[in-house]
């Protein structure tokens, strides 16, 4: 399937094995309450560029970096990390057209970037022959602009057709970009070609001539959550006003965009997605030359996974019983014939073509030329299977892999024969594997050296008991030799939202700057994640919430019972929705770590829904403006929770200016009520790159050297530094 516009990341989510999901609905601590105070006097830390607050938080910064920085393990971590971000020796990952891989290039020279490309045949050998399509560095210097590259959408309407190219550009990293058609021959915008205003914004070519956009178009056409909800049809040549509109949804949809669907023999169906909620959308077909949209007969609970031999396939997120069909289960990856449904219009037989077992989940479908794959999870584990359908039922094939850790699929084109994997575990540095769809065979064809030094080291798979009863999967990767005196530094690191799954991956930063400096570091797969399948995910939904931190706070409490480290020796880390995990064990487990890393958290829960793309999130944690829900958020929002009678660990807020998904004002705040307390913290707001906090590899390496500082000062020495 060609562009369905993604804006957050998911996964699909399961029962864990025997570890049925109890029905009985969970709440916090009964005993938690929020500590009256008069949250309107922060306010004025939500104005983004307001002067008064980056007054404030040029102070914080300019507190934190002179202390860290003056560290003198600072100054090796920023070494070690700008050595691995910049280094020539990574994976020039890509994306193959006509005959060449197209790649996107960062390092310490091209610090913005540079697009280029590269014949197949050359990119296969270890010194491949790049040719500069698009330098950023020079472009922002041209125009005076902090442009961060955030992707090429190219389209061909046909073989041996020339493509069409779509650039995005972010201003500092924002989600809000321009798009600027590019033509990839004479490398070089196209004068008079199409070009939009900066929004948050989804676009798809409909033909060479015609694209389906989706954007700001004015007073009310914008969602609650900063999203369009307007998807019109423009024609070449014409004013971005005189488009067309195709489909409309609603200002309570989280957004709608468009999305095409490129068939095997080359047509092209329009369509779009209206995401009326974060996990359930209607996916729509836009006929040509009608004015009715046709919806598609999927559950609002599913995802389109592409076109394999004439069959829709798609995967379940809601158990599924067509009228007068089999029942399918969340999780199941099923399929129909298309042309049945574009000449009905109305759902043809429906067949299962996968169904994960209770310790797997559908991680994603890959179409290419001539082959479909799907990416599964296996006990945190990951597998490629071949799809293939035949008169008996679909079926698969395993796809031979080099060892047991992640696995994906780096590129699949339905018009391309080239199939790329990519391998890595904990230890194992990530390897570029080529797929042969007609042989089936796996070969290398770039890998990358040891980034740090495995020496000694051993990665074990644990599971810890939860509150309910549940038992919870973690990694461990540490010395083979370590004492198990309670004496080891260990960060866990957790996220457990959004059916978003944490799998075994090589990071070469963390190595160096963490496990070749004597610490362990765990991953813990909590529920909220989707290691297991949607009932994985599902279970610490809204009013359940709990069950997520209670997973969290079990393998903490299971390292120091297993006497692996201690409270003063263990630090955790988390981002994002993962931001809000670290700020809930802040005030519920204080005791439980001497090291808390808070990165573009979200913390007022009471007014998340209000700021930047937070309503699109109430199907997460439920509405402020519902008063059982809000009950709720009540005992676990942490900057409301905050007490300052309580024996806090020092903790560090890492948050962004320029971040316009999570708004910084949640980390601001619950800063500031530390300062108002008197307490320690330590506070780095990066003043560009969006939600990832770095717009380039130095802002990345930086803010990772400082975090990298943070840790070692509070958990080597029981009483920081």
């Amino acid at each position: 399937m060609r562009s369905i516009i993604t804006l957050f990341s998911a996964a699909v989510l399961a029962a864990c094995a025997n570890s049925p999901v109890p029905e009985t609905q969970v709440t916090a601590d009964p005993a938690a309450k929020t500590v009256p105070f008069d949250a309107a006097t922060h306010l004025w830390l939500e104005e983004v560029e307001g002067t008064e607050a980056l007054a404030w938080v040029t102070a914080q910064n300019t507190r934190t970096l002179a202390e860290l920085e003056a560290d003198p393990r600072y100054a090796g971590f920023e070494k070690a990390a700008l050595d691995v971000l910049n280094s020539s020796e990574r994976i020039p990952y890509g994306s193959v057209r006509d005959g060449f891989v197209y790649n996107f290039w960062q390092d310490d020279v091209n610090v913005r970037g540079l697009w280029r490309r590269t014949p197949v045949a050359s990119y296969k050998t270890d010194a491949p022959a790049w040719e500069t399509i698009l330098d950023f560095d020079k472009l922002a210097s041209d125009e005076g602009k902090n442009w961060v590259f955030k992707g090429a959408d190219c389209f061909r309407p046909k073989s041996g057709a020339k493509y069409s190219c779509l650039l995005s550009l972010s201003d500092g990293g924002k989600d809000a970009v321009v798009n600027r058609e590019f033509d990839i021959d004479t490398k070089s915008f196209v004068g008079g070609g199409f070009v939009t205003p900066e929004a948050k914004q989804g676009l798809a070519w409909a033909g060479a001539d015609t694209l389906l956009i989706a954007t700001d178009w004015g007073a009310g056409t914008l969602t609650e959550s900063g999203y369009p909800f307007v998807v019109k049809r423009w024609a070449r040549g014409t004013a971005l006003e005189s488009a067309a509109e195709v489909l409309r949804g609603k200002v309570t949809d989280v957004g709608v965009w468009p999305m095409v669907m490129k068939l095997e023999d080359g047509r092209v169906l329009q369509g779009a997605v209206q995401a009326e909620t974060f996990f359930t959308s209607k996916y729509f077909w836009l006929p040509d030359g009608e004015s009715t949209a046709v919806q598609w007969p999927i559950p609002l609970k599913s995802s389109p996974k592409g076109i394999y031999k004439g069959q829709f396939l798609f995967s379940l997120e809601q158990d599924w019983t067509p009228d007068g069909q089999d029942a399918f289960k969340a999780g199941d990856l099923v399929a129909f014939e298309l042309e049945k449904f574009l000449s009905t219009r109305t759902l043809p037989p429906v067949s299962l073509v996968f169904r994960p077992t209770e310790t797997q989940a559908v991680d994603g479908v890959a179409v290419a030329k001539g082959a479909a794959l799907l990416a599964i999870s296996d006990n945190v584990v990951g597998k490629v299977l071949r799809l293939e359908p035949s008169v008996g039922g679909w079926t698969t094939t395993p796809v031979n892999l080099p060892g047991a850790g992640q696995v994906s699929i780096a590129f699949s084109d339905e018009d391309e024969t080239a199939v790329f994997l990519n391998y890595e575990d904990f230890l194992t540095p990530s390897s570029l594997l080529d797929y042969d769809i007609a042989t089936g065979a796996v070969t290398s064809l770039k890998s990358l050296p040891a980034k740090f030094d495995t020496t000694g080291l051993k990665v074990e798979q644990f599971f810890a008991t939860s509150k309910d009863g549940t038992r919870v999967p973690y990694f461990i990767i540490h010395r083979a030799d370590m004492k198990l005196d309670g004496t080891t530094p260990t960060l866990l690191y957790g996220y457990g939202g959004f059916q978003v799954s944490m799998t075994p991956a090589y990071s070469a930063v963390m190595g160096r700057n963490w496990l070749e400096q004597g610490g362990a570091y765990v991953m813990a797969n909590i529920r909220g994640g989707g290691e297991f399948g949607p009932n994985w995910h599902q279970a610490g939904l809204k009013l359940n919430r709990q069950r997520i931190y209670d997973d969290f706070i079990a393998v903490g409490e299971d390292l120091v019972a297993r006497k692996v480290t201690a409270p003063e020796h263990l630090g955790i880390m988390g981002g994002s929705n993962g931001g809000l995990l670290m700020g809930v064990m802040l005030n519920q487990r204080p005791d439980l770590w001497n090291a808390v890393v808070v990165q573009v958290p979200l913390l007022d829960m009471l007014r998340y829904h209000l700021l930047l793309a937070g309503a699109s999130w109430v199907d997460e944690y439920g509405s402020p403006e519902v008063p059982e829900e809000r009950a709720f958020l009540e005992t676990i929002s942490p900057y409301q929770n905050f007490d300052p009678s309580k024996a806090y660990p020092v903790p560090f807020f890492v948050t962004s200016t320029k971040d316009d998904r999570v708004h910084p004002g949640h980390a601001r705040k619950l800063a500031k009520r530390f300062e108002e307390a008197g307490l320690p913290f330590y506070y780095f707001e990066n003043m560009d790159g969006g939600h990832a906090a770095a717009a380039d590899q130095t802002a990345r390496a930086k803010r990772s050297a400082l975090e990298y500082t943070y840790l070692a000062r509070q958990l080597f020495s029981t009483a920081g530094e």
